[in-house]
């Protein structure tokens, strides 16, 4: 079963690149990006893909100063892909870093835990993440939207969820 609207997000813990490049590669917990905090979290199959890359990726990086304007603390992008693929996205997507975080889940831990786990394996990619995007305030899911469909960015978009708040 998925997670749902009132459901604590799961304790796990990701990779992100630091701003020392290669040799800084860190590790962040759930915990550490959502205590306290209201966090947008969005999750996408993979960088570089064409859907994630053309719509999804693009709608939150977009639009992150407008949800810090509404009170979020932190916009964070997970997804399957390592940590370097992840930063060379955010910069070849020229996003800001300030309050765009990029998460690898490179084990799939958080993926898996959150039950939004999609074989890929037929398009080469594996196991990957359902597209979805949620709102955390303090560790708990207040929204939460789940595409039918990795191909549809719809429910899922940073104009949807930027409207919730």
């Amino acid at each position: 079963m998925s997670i749902q609207i009132g459901d604590r997000v799961p304790s796990v813990v990701l990779k992100h690149m630091g701003s020392d490049g290669p040799i800084d590669v860190r590790d962040i917990s759930t915990e550490e990006i959502c205590s306290g905090k209201k966090v947008v979290v969005f999750g996408l199959p993979g960088a570089y893909t064409p859907v994630c890359s053309a719509e999804h990726f693009p709608g939150f990086a977009e639009k992150a100063a407008a949800f810090r304007d509404k009170g979020v603390d932190r916009v964070v992008c997970v997804s399957g892909n390592d940590p370097f693929v992840m930063q060379a996205w955010a910069e070849a997507q020229n996003a800001d870093d300030d309050i765009l975080l990029m998460l690898s889940d490179h084990k799939g831990e958080f993926t898996a835990a959150m039950g939004l786990t999609l074989d890929l394996g037929d398009f080469g990619l594996g196991n990957r993440s359902e597209r979805y995007s949620m709102i955390v305030d303090d560790g708990t899911v207040t929204a939460l939207h789940v595409e039918e469909s990795i191909l549809s960015c719809d429910v899922s978009s940073g104009d949807t969820l930027l409207a919730e708040l």
